[in-house]
This record gives structure tokens, sequence and C-alpha cells, in this order.
């Protein structure tokens, strides 16, 4: 299914009916008195958050979306019927905005249903209005009004682990084999153009998801490549693993290529740090994994671990080709999430 992670749309709950007005008419019954009913409620526009559900393409389709209006009041005190709910189905992680950018409403419970806009109450009708100057009123309430509104549907992907790094570090390689993900892989960039998620099993009973972001390259956070669309999708990872391409054929060396990927977390930092609850992304947790050890020598390795070391950080050497390291990737993705050790 295609991936889309952002829809604009225009909702409306249902307005209430009005009520009616009318009076008894039965024979024998001279002088029957006003008998309207009143009108039915207004459907509710409500918001349903489907695990099974990870794109927004499904509402794309159609610009406006409404719930039913309630039907007017009958006469002998019939009360019209309430006008029908609509739910609208959205993924986890599904930001409800205004078009101005406000977040209205976080769909972040899965399985759970969010009211969002109320339908409008039913008008009474004329029995309502009978007093002991006015035996016969005409009086009727119309029914209250539906809510408008044009909103800005976001979605941002719910992760315990998000894979960062240049296109081609692997990532969607890593993913696949610690997960039953099954991303497309080819040997040229940006072979990943939407996220894709994995459920991974660290042992014992642990698990976590974990989420392949397309790769990031020096101006992302302004939009280049990629850019800010798939940034924002590692906002609500609490872990990131770092991916570094350590073969000779990386089109950065690796040192340089963590640095600009570190530099855009930055970046994306200063111009979202003023937004309400946003969490910094340089102050997440992070792994920083050497891939590809398959296609160097055990002395490269060891220059490559003494680089990063010197810039002041440890790394962990796999090869997702091999699945060499995988185990250990785990067991410290385990104790990061769960404090918990091998030894435990």
């Amino acid at each position: 299914m295609k991936f889309l992670d952002q829809v604009q749309i225009y909702i409306e709950s249902g307005s209430g009916g009005p009520g009616a007005a009318s009076f008894r008419r039965e024979k024998y019954v001279p002088r029957g008195g006003p008998d309207g009913g009143d009108g039915g409620k207004g459907g509710d526009l409500l918001f349903h958050v489907n695990p099974g559900m990870n794109t927004l393409l499904h509402l794309s389709h159609k610009r406006k979306y409404r719930a039913e209006n309630g039907r007017p009041g009958e006469g002998n005190l019939r009360t019209g019927a309430d006008g029908s709910d609509l739910v609208l189905e959205v993924p986890q992680g599904t930001l409800v905005k205004s078009k101005d950018g406000e977040v209205l409403l976080d769909l972040k419970e899965k399985d759970k249903t969010y009211l969002f806009l109320k339908g409008g109450r039913g008008g009474k009708g004329n029995n309502h209005f009978k007093s002991s100057i006015n035996q016969a009123p005409t009086k009727v309430q119309p029914g209250e009004s539906g809510i408008q509104m044009d909103i800005v549907l976001e979605l941002k992907l719910m992760a315990d682990v998000g894979l960062v790094g240049y296109p081609n570090a692997g990532k969607s390689t890593l993913i696949s084999v610690i997960s039953a993900a099954k991303p497309k892989i080819a040997d040229y960039p940006f072979t990943t153009l939407k996220p894709s998620l994995g459920m991974v099993d660290l042992g014992e009973g642990y698990s976590c998801v974990v989420a392949d972001i397309p790769g990031l390259i020096p101006g992302a956070h302004k939009g280049v490549g990629l850019g800010t669309q798939f940034l924002k999708h590692i906002e609500r990872t609490r872990v990131f693993i770092h991916l570094v391409d350590a073969s000779p054929f990386a089109q950065q060396e690796p040192v340089k290529a963590y640095q600009d990927i570190m530099t855009e977390l930055e970046e994306h930092d200063k111009m979202n740090r003023d937004l309400p609850g946003y969490q910094k992304l340089t102050g997440r947790k992070q792994m920083v994994v050497l891939n590809k050890l398959d296609t160097i020598d055990e002395s490269q390795a060891e220059e490559l671990k003494k680089a990063f070391q010197d810039i002041g950080v440890e790394v962990l050497i796999i090869s997702a080709t091999s699945h060499y390291g995988l185990q250990s990737l785990k067991y410290k993705l385990k104790e990061i999430l769960y404090g918990k050790t091998e030894s435990e």
C-alpha cells in the first residue's frame, strides 16, 4: 500500500433536527393541544486508532467528511431519529492539527476511540412552549448546527527504536534480519521511500518496535533529499540506532557520516524547539553501530573503533548481511530499553 503521512480534510459533525410544530387531531377532541416532538441529535465525529494501519492514504480520496444530521421531530410527540456518528479510522501516532499548525488532538493510544466534534442538539417541538396564555404555540426550535472545521492529519510513527543514517548504510537490511519487516533493499541511494516498522524479539519475553527511517543527508532539516518529511517520524522514538557504513565503498568517511547526521538532528531541534511538548532528538539515548564488517579486515575495524573513541563515541561493529554482532546489538537494546543485561 502507498504510504501517505499527511492529509488535509474538511470535517463536520451532524446538525440537530428541528422540532415539530404539530397539533393533536383526533375525532371527538375538538381542542387538541400542541404535540410537536423534538428533533433528533446530530451525529458525532470521532477518530478510532487502528493499530493495523500505517498510512493516511484512505482519507485522501475524499475532501469532506460529515456525520449524519438528526431527523426532524414529528407529531404525536415523536422525537426525530438521531443522526449516525461518523468514525474515521487512523493509524496510531496521528496528530490532528488546525490549518495553522496547532495540535488539537494526539491519537497515540491504540484501539482507543476519541470524540472530536459533538453533534448538534435537536430542537424542541412546540409542545414545550405551551402556557396558560398560549394554548396553541407555533414556536419551535431549530436544531443546533454541527461543528465545521478544516484540519490537517499528520502521522508520526510510534516506535521504541529509530534507525538513522545515510542512505545505503544498511538500515533496511538490518531491520529485515532482526524482525519480520520486509522493506525494499537495493544498492542505490534512497531505496527506502517510506518508513518501515518491525517487531524485534529481544529474548526472555522482551521485545521492541524498530522503525527504519529513510536515509538522511546534509540539509535534510531544510527538506533536502527526503528531509523533514521523515525526520518527524523519529520524534517519538525512545532510542536511536545510528547506523554507519564502514565499508570501503561508503559514500562518506564513517566519522564524517556520523557527524553529518548528528548535525541534521541538532538543526531539526533548533527549528522545532519552541513547539509545545517538543523533545530534543539529540537528547535521546543512542547506539552508534558500524555496519558491513564483512567488507573490512580486523585491523581496519580496530582503526575505525579508535577513530570514534577519539571523538568520545563508543561503537558496536556488526554485519547485517552475515548476521555478525546482531545478538550483541539486541542485548544492548534490551539493556537501554529495559535495564536488562545479558547476565540477567
